[in-house]
């Protein structure tokens, strides 16, 4: 008990110092990309200001995972992340969409940009984000996790900064600035987009990608006391905690003792199946339900 109690003031705790390290850091890159002229900064500033949003919202939204259902929330909490998400898509693609609006023009007129601040501040990006990774390295809760690759990417993103500051020191190839700015905004984009698509997804309850409805119907089929299985529903709260729903056909002849054994086989078998929340309605082969064919 004291194990689990450590990890669960641990996650917020290195969630809080990730959020200021982003925080102060994006002030730092906005202004910073200012002064040095730098379309790759700014590009990145606009990255880790989504990064520090979505942390933000992960912090404020920890208290609401852990509250139980109620008379509002049958489910519970578990789909305010998903709102999270969707903000988090929504500023950065509008954001993204900015800085190409322009970067484009500004590969076709290139300025100078200041070298040595860029320079510098790639250094201290690389150092900010690296330690912010490292700190997370630890997390064992799905918001440490997802916020340590967004953290990586934003270190990578640096990099990559670093490494136009030098060829633009040694060669004054001023248009490599833009041109960063233009692959780290499209791979932003790219991201966005694909995680809109499964956030609305979730959210129009389809069936979350992780989870295979043909093989969940025939591991249930395979059962020695399942005639057959039909109408089975599966959805996600928030990407993680999947739902099931399923009608189960069963000989005529069983017990009430047997049927009670029947259903904690079921839900150990769908538990293996990455199904947390199960609702099976248990129904005889003389039996015939408006969802099955007779």
């Amino acid at each position: 008990m004291a194990h689990s109690h450590q990890h669960v003031h641990e996650a917020p705790a290195n969630l809080r110092v990730a959020f200021a390290l982003n925080l102060i850091f994006t002030i730092i890159e906005f202004g910073g990309g200012l002064l040095t002229g730098s379309m790759a900064i700014l590009s990145d500033a606009l990255h880790d200001l989504g990064d520090t949003i979505t942390i933000g919202l992960s912090l404020y939204l920890e208290k609401f995972s852990r509250k139980q259902r109620d008379q509002n929330y049958s489910y519970g909490y578990r789909r305010f992340s998903l709102a999270a998400a969707l903000i988090s898509s929504v500023v950065l693609c509008a954001g993204s969409m900015i800085i190409l609006y322009r970067a484009i023009p500004a590969v076709i007129n290139p300025t100078p940009v200041h070298k040595t601040g860029m320079l510098g501040l790639a250094v201290l990006g690389i150092l900010v984000n690296g330690f912010a990774v490292i700190k997370l390295k630890t997390g064992k809760s799905r918001n440490e996790q997802v916020v340590r690759l967004h953290l990586l990417e934003d270190m990578l993103g640096w990099v990559a900064v670093l490494i136009g500051s030098l060829v633009i020191m040694a060669f004054d190839f001023y248009v490599i600035d833009p041109l960063l700015s233009l692959l780290i905004a499209g791979y932003i984009l790219y991201r966005v987009v694909k995680n809109l698509r499964e956030i609305v997804q979730l959210f129009l309850q389809g069936i979350p990608p992780a989870i295979d409805i043909e093989r969940i119907i025939n591991n249930l089929s395979h059962v020695e006391q399942v005639e057959s299985v039909h109408d089975v529903h599966v959805w996600s709260l928030d990407g993680n905690y999947h739902v099931l729903s399923a009608h189960i056909v069963v000989r005529d002849v069983m017990s009430w003792e047997e049927i009670g054994e029947l259903r904690k086989e079921l839900r150990t078998i769908l538990h293996d199946l990455d199904i947390e929340h199960e609702t099976l309605e248990i129904e005889t082969v003389s039996q015939c339900c408006e969802y099955k064919t007779c």
